[in-house]
């Protein structure tokens, strides 16, 4: 396989997202945290690759508890069983442990890897060492702004900037004139994006509040005393959907008018929708993001392609899902695919 990093400029530089097709679940995947374990692939889809196995490294920075993450995982399982690659997944929210883990997959020669770039600063050194061995490196999820300075192949996510904004437009309809913006992972370059961009065209008042994300109960205390101290906020704007459910019980316990919005679904935010007690949220398409990254990786091993031609990130948001549209997608949430 030639595995160059030279860019072809030949594509257009606007890029459409690929549909994917509905496939079995299943494939091979590890623990999280960096302890790595096979699973094996169980009801593989009829249209499986009979091309030669390989080996494919998810990383990602995903946070123990962080439902987000199961999504991607579950599409990078689809893709990885339909094109015969043993799927080695592993993740910490460590920056440091992070780029471990991708050592990690080098050391075991995999064929090609995925990572996310939450902290791209920390992985710049360990990417390197990726191309240095010929092993394609591709991008997801969190560093659309990173991925071609670290030489990464492609990049499948959403302009975490151009999602801010839109949230922020939307609170303008809603008439909106305060809102806090919910920050889970200090440091996450995505998250600090999303509320940079909420800042740029709300025209209202815009605040900052850090939790830690890792201790919801702590999460629930600082969003609760945030609404008790400030009882003219019109809108929680949250990061994540955990974050969002939590908001919520916030707003309820303490009577507060503000209401939640958040980026990300999960499928209990999807019924929260519908229920009213989430006004709506930004969908990134996780699924689509796990499994393209995994698919790019086959076709470029197996067909030379580079999706966005190498130059161009592609977008699989955002997307807004509230009332109008929840019945539609909550299909799929429940399966744990949106």
């Amino acid at each position: 396989m030639d595995r160059s990093y030279s860019r072809s400029r030949r594509l257009a530089p606007v890029v459409a997202v690929a549909a994917a097709a509905a496939l079995t679940l299943a494939g091979c995947s590890s623990s999280s945290g960096g302890k790595e374990a096979e699973e094996s692939a169980q009801g593989a889809s009829a249209g499986k690759a009979d091309t030669p196995r390989m080996k494919v490294a998810l990383v990602t920075h995903q946070s123990p508890g962080d439902t987000f993450w199961d999504i991607v995982r579950k599409g990078a399982e689809a893709a990885a069983a339909k094109d015969n690659v043993e799927l080695i997944y592993s993740a910490d929210p460590n920056a440091g442990t992070q780029a471990n883990l991708v050592q990690n997959a080098i050391d075991q020669k995999v064929d090609g890897i995925a990572i996310t770039l939450a902290k791209p600063d920390a992985l710049k050194d360990v990417v390197a060492k990726a191309k240095a061995a010929n092993i394609p490196v591709v991008g997801l999820n969190s560093g659309v702004s990173e991925w071609q300075k670290l030489g990464l192949m492609e990049f499948f996510g959403q302009d975490e900037t151009v999602a801010g904004e839109a949230l922020g437009k939307r609170l303008n309809e809603a008439g909106a004139k305060k809102a806090v913006c919910v920050i889970q992972e200090q440091g996450n370059i995505g998250l600090t994006q999303r509320c940079d961009g909420v800042k740029k065209t709300f025209e209202g008042t815009t605040e900052t509040l850090n939790v830690n994300g890792t201790d919801m109960p702590s999460v629930k205390s600082t969003i609760t005393a945030k609404l008790k101290q400030e009882s003219d906020l019109d809108y929680v704007v949250t990061l994540g959907a955990p974050f969002a459910l939590t908001a919520a019980q916030s707003v309820e316990e303490t009577g507060s008018k503000a209401k939640v919005a958040t980026f990300d679904l999960n499928k209990q935010l999807t019924g929260a929708i519908n229920e009213g007690s989430i006004e709506f949220a930004v969908d990134q398409q996780p699924y689509l993001q796990g499994y393209l990254a995994i698919d790019s990786l086959w076709l470029y091993k197996n067909n030379g392609n580079y999706m966005g031609g190498g130059e161009q990130p592609v977008l699989t948001g955002p997307a807004f899902v509230d009332k109008t549209n929840v019945e539609t997608i909550d299909k799929y949430a429940a399966k744990g695919t949106r």
